[in-house]
């Protein structure tokens, strides 16, 4: 295998894996979770289905959306769908409920940190996005509205269902929204793999 290709798998494979392990750390924290995690939360509570299983099924939804959004799913795309939900359980079985507030605050920041690195290595990889980030740029590209309204419809509508449904909202949810950007601003770049130019077409 090229060196290239083994080190942009190996940064896919561990940023998917790392992704659910904070996923998981910050749902231990209590404190409240990302959008979408709010989603899965309030789903674990209506039908009794695991936290990880239910984050697959809600990944392969997104990822049909794509198709009348003519968006192409990459290997990481479907990585991503495939594994971050089994690694989050994996997370959530190792991990105990943290009950002191000084624990649930440096559990939260450890998980928020650690997506943010996830995030960077998974992106940086070039595999192609996840299956949540594709579904943004896709209605971006086929409506016209800005990245950060579609972003902002999509994320604050799957945030009001899981929290109709129960799932955990908190300050940790606010806290996601304020920072993540900025954390996956100062990793990408230090994560992003460099490819060789394409060879011009004679």
């Amino acid at each position: 295998m090229p060196p290239l290709l083994a080190l942009r798998l190996s940064k896919l494979l561990s940023g998917v894996f790392l992704y659910g392990i904070a996923m998981s750390l910050m749902v231990r924290a209590g404190l409240g979770v990302a959008p979408w995690d709010v989603l899965s939360l309030g789903l674990v509570r209506q039908t009794g289905l695991p936290f990880g299983l239910l984050t697959i099924l809600i990944g392969v939804a997104v990822l049909l959306l794509w198709w009348p959004l003519r968006q192409r799913a990459g290997l990481g795309t479907v990585l991503n769908a495939l594994l971050v939900g089994p690694s989050a359980q994996l997370g959530l079985w190792l991990l105990p409920e943290f009950q002191l507030l000084w624990q649930q605050l440096l559990v939260f920041a450890a998980g928020l940190l650690l997506l943010a690195l996830a995030t960077g290595l998974y992106i940086g990889a070039r595999f192609g996005p996840g299956p949540r980030d594709g579904l943004m740029t896709g209605l971006h590209a086929r409506t016209g509205w800005p990245v950060w309204a579609v972003r902002t419809g999509i994320e604050g509508s799957v945030l009001l269902a899981g929290w109709w449904m129960g799932g955990a909202v908190g300050v940790g949810t606010l806290a996601f929204a304020l920072l993540i950007g900025p954390l996956v601003g100062l990793t990408l770049p230090w994560c992003e793999t460099r490819l060789p130019p394409r060879p011009a077409l004679a």
